[in-house]
């Protein structure tokens, strides 16, 4: 954008949601897993084993996911209602902070577990109601750039509340002992927490819903007649969106996998936990930067042209996964999956407020959020199967190529579609 197209007050309200969540994206992805086994595994009263831990931990994991995608399409759908989007995206956001401040205060690894799934469920359906809101925050040719400044700002603001929570885990019993557990974890949780709330309201004070629908009688059932209806719409007859959303499942799976085992990935390879702790930070540093200039190309080329970049990037990436063998080369990977991480997301979620009736973007983001969150499901089990099938850790992440190969071919579909509006 230049001058004359500054962010407007509104815009920078919309964005400042993704700074505040991103902080909870970024504590639930690293320190939160940490504190859960640091509380279930042991031989005390009602103490389990790491194996245990581990499982129910990706029991849990996996109930998020079922539930966001049987709430996200009908709980989307409501809020296309006039005057519903505000009122719930509050209601969730309430539900995610005081869940994460009792997270920290809780000693029981089970209450732990039961508290972060609700907060985590808030947080999905949030990001559901949130993005639903770009087309009323601003125009369809603004969409690429405010939706990349908000993944971008996200990025480097999320830096500040972690690396609070980080020095606590740092300074507590696991590592340096100057603070005990309870208190380190309470200071991560809350300062989290708080930041969160805290940027999140210039939005809950500036939002108007423009865009929405007439609320009909038997709203429940009608609800869900509107939902069948979209879907066999998107089957039949609009296209455009459904060789998008087939293309978005594929390129997305493909990045979830990659970001949710980065961590994994490098342990196989017996690098060092703490550099590569420090390199995915830094990592955060890289995508609010390229975030910043996707937002800037957005001006000059098309969403689609950024989009496939984006995907052949990663292709390239997962090739490279051949020759990682040390911190070095994990950093340079790292890097490399930092230049195109928030400008895949972004540019994805403009494109596709773009392609979608706007009186039902609750609705068409519900189903959206369905294959985002649920990304990752396939990749990791590729990746599992390549590893029991006794190749090594870097022909697992390679294979994720067939993944983006393959999402380009349906995003390339999905260009050449004309577009219908319901």
């Amino acid at each position: 954008m230049n001058k004359k197209e500054k962010l407007t007050k509104l815009e920078k309200s919309w964005i400042l949601y993704d700074v505040g969540n991103s902080a909870y994206t970024m504590i639930a992805c690293s320190l939160i897993p940490i504190w859960f086994k640091a509380l279930a595994i042991g031989n005390g009263p009602g103490q389990i084993t790491g194996d245990q831990a581990t499982a129910y931990w990706a029991l849990g994991t996996s109930l998020i996911t079922i539930i966001v995608a049987i709430l996200g399409p009908a709980l989307g759908a409501f809020t296309d209602h006039k005057d519903r989007k505000k009122l719930f995206f509050s209601t969730v956001l309430a539900i995610g902070v005081i869940g994460c401040i009792l997270n920290g205060l809780v000693s029981g690894w089970f209450v732990f577990l039961v508290i972060y799934i609700i907060s985590k469920i808030a947080y999905s359906v949030s990001q559901t109601f949130y993005d639903s809101m770009l087309p009323d925050i601003t125009t369809e040719e603004r969409m690429d750039a405010v939706s990349s400044y908000g993944f971008a700002w996200g990025y480097i603001g999320s830096c500040a509340p972690f690396l609070v929570a980080l020095i606590s885990y740092v300074l507590g019993p696991d590592m340096v002992g100057i603070l005990p557990g309870r208190v380190s974890k309470v200071i991560g949780f809350t300062v989290t927490a708080l930041w969160w709330f805290a940027v999140t309201v210039p939005l809950l004070k500036n939002y108007k819903q423009i865009h929405y629908v007439e609320a009909e009688k038997g709203v429940v059932l009608a609800v869900f007649k509107r939902i069948g209806r979209t879907i066999k719409h998107i089957c039949v007859t609009d296209h455009k969106v459904m060789f998008f959303l087939i293309a978005f499942f594929l390129y997305i799976d493909g990045v979830g996998t990659i970001i949710d085992n980065c961590i994994n990935v490098g342990t196989d390879l017996g690098l060092n936990t703490v550099g590569q702790v420090i390199t995915l930070l830094a990592t955060q540093v890289v995508a609010f930067a390229f975030s910043l200039l996707f937002a800037k190309l957005s001006a000059r080329y098309r969403t689609v042209t950024l989009i496939e970049i984006c995907i052949i990037g990663y292709f390239f990436v997962c090739l490279y996964a051949l020759t990682l063998h040390s911190l070095l080369g994990f950093g340079i990977l790292a890097f490399g999956i930092g230049m195109f991480q928030g400008s895949i997301q972004s540019l994805s979620r403009s494109y596709f407020a773009k392609i979608i009736p706007a009186d039902n973007s609750g609705e068409y983001f519900g189903l959206y959020d369905i294959f985002c969150k649920g990304a990752s499901f396939l990749g990791s089990f590729v990746l599992g199967a390549v590893k029991l099938a006794g190749e090594t850790v870097n022909v697992a992440v390679a294979s994720l190529a067939v993944f983006f190969a393959l999402g380009l071919i349906f995003m390339i579909l999905a260009d050449r579609t004309p577009s219908v509006r319901a």
